[in-house]
């Protein structure tokens, strides 16, 4: 092959891999958008739900209406429990993706934990529904 054919071959490999790239680049950038989306959205739509991942409960805090029903979530590797500091509610140990859910139908602040770890904490605020 000659020289000039290369080139021009190495030419046209660059300017396909940088069309390549771009093409990626946005649906790269669609996805993480509609991605970003789904995730407001989903954060709006499951404002009731918990997961148990890191040793921690996400979020920390999840605020109610009266009536909700809250769902935990266990997505580590280890069991852990949902435990209310009062026992007005407490699971059994949750392996992974096993769920817990209680339903709350007074009004006030419901701080818990998990027996296994103790310094897991976090709370449910529940709000009179108006």
């Amino acid at each position: 092959m000659k020289r000039s054919s290369i080139a021009s071959v190495v030419i046209l490999a660059g300017f396909l891999t940088a069309g390549v790239l771009v093409s990626v680049r946005g649906q790269n950038s669609a996805s993480a958008q509609a991605g970003m989306s789904q995730a407001s959205d989903k954060s709006e739509m499951a404002s009731n739900e918990v997961t148990i991942d890191n040793f921690s409960f996400t979020p920390q805090t999840v605020t109610i209406p009266t009536g909700t029903t809250v769902k935990w979530t266990n997505k580590d590797d280890v069991p852990h429990t949902v435990v209310e500091t009062n026992q007005k509610f407490k699971s059994k140990a949750l392996d992974t993706d096993e769920t817990f859910s209680f339903t709350f139908t007074d009004p006030g602040t419901y701080e818990y934990f998990c027996s296994v770890h103790p310094k897991m904490v976090a709370k449910v605020i529940v709000e009179q529904k108006q």
